[in-house]
């Protein structure tokens, strides 16, 4: 009777040792479509290679195994001002720019601003370019949506300016100057206008409000001579 025991005990043992054998993890090997979640196998992280051209769009657990290799951002992530193929750069995206005015030191004799200096620096981290006259608009209460586009007259060439990463270009808003004391006159006959900020718009490179360092834009016949985007400031 003890001997029966025995036997089935080691019937047993040597059934249990049979249903451990290699080949018995066919069914979890089939639950691989969970890959997508970031699982990546131990083998294929671990197993050196030379990733095929494309391979980093070929599929979940590719891109993921070759993700530690690779320290280039993606296309997509580029700033809009990224140099573009063949070496020329990108026209300056609005958000690579920070724009300033300041009012110019050689104007229009008479009381209002006369004359004021954009400055336009790149903030961003790549060369970019700008090129062309501006439009100005003069913001009303300091709202670029409430803002009365103004007459420009181009004046000058343009030419495509580089700029790079923390440097600056510049363009010159000439305008019909305020006559006189206290409110003044305008030569026209018109009123004086008075804008605490003017938006000033790139070809290509968004609008920009400005305010003065010190007082109001203040002219006449909302008229403004403009001149072309420049790497030289001017006076």
């Amino acid at each position: 009777m003890r001997g029966s025991a025995m036997a089935v005990v080691v019937a047993s043992a040597a059934l249990a040792m049979a249903g451990c054998q290699p080949g018995g993890g066919g069914a979890d090997t089939a639950d691989g479509d969970v890959t997508p979640s970031g699982a990546v196998s131990s083998a294929a992280s671990s197993t050196p290679g030379t990733p095929k051209p494309g391979s980093s769009a070929s599929g979940p657990s590719a891109s993921s195994a070759s993700r530690p290799a690779s320290s280039a951002p993606a296309a997509s992530a580029l700033p809009s001002s990224a140099p573009a193929p063949g070496g020329s750069a990108a026209t300056c995206s609005a958000g690579s720019l920070k724009a300033t005015a300041q009012q110019a030191a050689v104007r229009p004799a008479g009381t209002g601003t006369g004359a004021a200096v954009v400055e336009f620096t790149n903030v961003s981290g790549r060369t970019c370019v700008l090129k062309g006259h501006p439009t100005v608009a003069g913001a009303g209460n300091g709202s670029p949506e409430m803002n009365v586009p103004l007459t420009t007259k181009p004046t000058g060439a343009a030419a495509q300016v580089k700029v790079a990463p923390g440097g600056k270009a510049w363009v010159k808003l000439t305008f019909v100057q305020v006559q006189g004391e206290a409110d003044g006159y305008c030569v026209s006959g018109s009123a004086p206008v008075v804008y605490p900020t003017m938006v000033i718009r790139l070809p290509g490179s968004g609008a920009h409000q400005v305010a003065l360092d010190d007082g109001q834009f203040a002219e006449c016949d909302d008229t403004v001579t403009v001149t072309a985007v420049s790497a030289i400031r001017p006076s």
